[in-house]
């Protein structure tokens, strides 16, 4: 029996993958069909793909052309998979022509002529982009319109701002509208991101709402409890999409993180400590405060993995004569474990994560927020493990992904629970008002 093998991602099934897998089958009597992971194909910079791994793996089995399908998780993985199911041919197409000539020293490779005319990237383009326009008058914004560019189906054509300076000279050549008038900007676009100063962001939002436009707002989305909920009740009545902008939520180490604990390999976690830190004065008109620039972030880990329920909590702060908040340590208290996070602008320490639980304890170096890294810790270090997750750009561009898929399915799961985003805008209340605070 001679066996074939073939990789792919198989985004969007279309003609051409069909046409290359009957050919791939035509060769040998037995085929093996490779479908990328969503974490492979983000370390080869795909990370558009419309649809998930499971969608895409049951639309190749739909094809009833492959007798086996495997997934394909990392680089090397090719050789692995060659040796392991005594591999004759492995065929790709002829686009990747030489690419794969390496593997003739295990098996026979033949590059297949592709359909012409037809790919998942043109099918991708073709599909109406959304519209997006930025809020927001600090340099931040540059970010988010150079990585929407890595994202298929998200176009930023607009931006609203009280600062006409604030975008760079190539992004503004690249955006057809440029105003402070925020209904002609509205009119302008389908969906709006929101970094304008958060006592605007239940004004901003509940506006582009109104108006029809999907919403993805950088945290804490509002600051107050109520104000949110009645957003996020606009929403789905609306039937748009409110989405809060935690970049760190939809990085693959942080999320992978996540799954292992619940999974329990540190066993039952009893603390998390997270710290967020900068020497940066924000005494100037404009700027963020502490809590609303790095307390979500901070916060992010705490309340997903101890939950929203604690029993109380402290808060120590130092605030500077003009008013702003310099340095602040909240510590939580739950019936079966403790909280604590450091922010600070203008006070320095070691931005790490640390999970500590009963069989041993995750360690994420400095800076925690952007990590491709992380460490899983036991007693015996002979049995620690390293994670590794690429990062591309410093995560924007993975929200924006998220977002653009919402708005073309019109629902969405939220990388960030309905009841963190609530909790971190009744946190933002309390501090806010100086509720159990501890002036230092």
């Amino acid at each position: 029996m001679i066996k074939v093998i073939t990789y792919g991602s198989y985004d969007l099934l279309h003609y051409g993958h069909i046409r290359l897998l009957e050919r791939a089958k035509a060769l040998g009597d037995y085929l093996i069909v490779g479908v990328t992971s969503d974490d492979y194909d983000k370390t080869r910079g795909k990370i558009n793909l419309q649809q998930s791994l499971m969608e895409r793996v049951e639309a190749v089995r739909a094809t009833g052309i492959a007798d086996e399908i495997i997934i394909e998780e990392y680089e090397g993985q090719k050789i692995d998979d060659i040796r392991k199911y005594d591999i004759d041919i492995f065929t790709v197409g002829s686009d990747w022509e030489g690419y794969f000539d390496y593997l003739r020293d295990y098996c026979k490779v033949v590059y297949l002529p592709r359909t012409e005319g037809v790919s998942s990237s043109e099918i991708r383009d073709k599909k109406a982009s959304v519209r997006l326009g930025l809020v927001g008058d600090a340099k931040f914004i540059n970010k988010v319109w150079k990585e929407s560019k890595s994202v298929n189906g998200i176009h930023v054509e607009a931006l609203c701002t009280n600062n006409m300076d604030v975008m760079d000279e190539s992004a503004k050549e690249d955006l057809k509208l440029i105003t402070d008038n925020y209904e002609e900007f509205l009119r302008s676009i389908d969906a709006v991101y929101i970094r304008s100063l958060p006592k605007y962001h239940y004004e901003n939002i509940k506006k582009a709402l109104e108006e029809g436009k999907h919403v993805l707002c950088e945290s804490p989305m509002t600051l107050n409890r109520s104000e949110c909920e009645e957003l996020l009740e606009l929403a789905d009545s609306k039937k748009l999409i409110l989405m809060e902008a935690i970049k760190t939520a939809y990085a693959t180490a942080y999320t992978r993180l996540l799954l292992l604990i619940k999974a329990g390999k540190i066993g039952d976690v009893i603390s998390v400590d997270s710290t967020c830190t900068s020497i940066r004065s924000r005494d100037k008109e404009g700027e963020w405060d502490c809590i609303h620039e790095w307390g979500p972030t901070a916060l992010l880990p705490i309340l997903q993995i101890l939950g929203v329920n604690y029993k109380h909590s402290v808060i120590s702060t130092r605030f500077s004569d003009g008013g702003h908040d310099l340095f602040s340590k909240i510590d939580f208290v739950y019936d079966s474990g403790v909280g604590s996070i450091k922010i600070g602008d203008g006070y320095k320490s070691e931005g790490e994560l640390i999970i500590s639980g009963s069989r041993g304890y995750i360690y994420v170096p400095a800076p925690w927020w952007k990590t491709d890294y992380f460490e899983v810790r036991f007693e015996d270090q002979a049995d620690n493990k390293r994670y590794f997750y690429q990062l591309d750009g410093e995560g924007i561009r993975y929200e924006l992904v998220a977002f653009a898929r919402a708005i073309e399915r019109g629902h969405f799961v939220p990388d960030v629970d309905r009841s963190v985003t609530l909790k971190m805008t009744e946190i933002m209340e309390q501090f806010n008002k100086r509720e159990n605070m501890i002036l230092i």
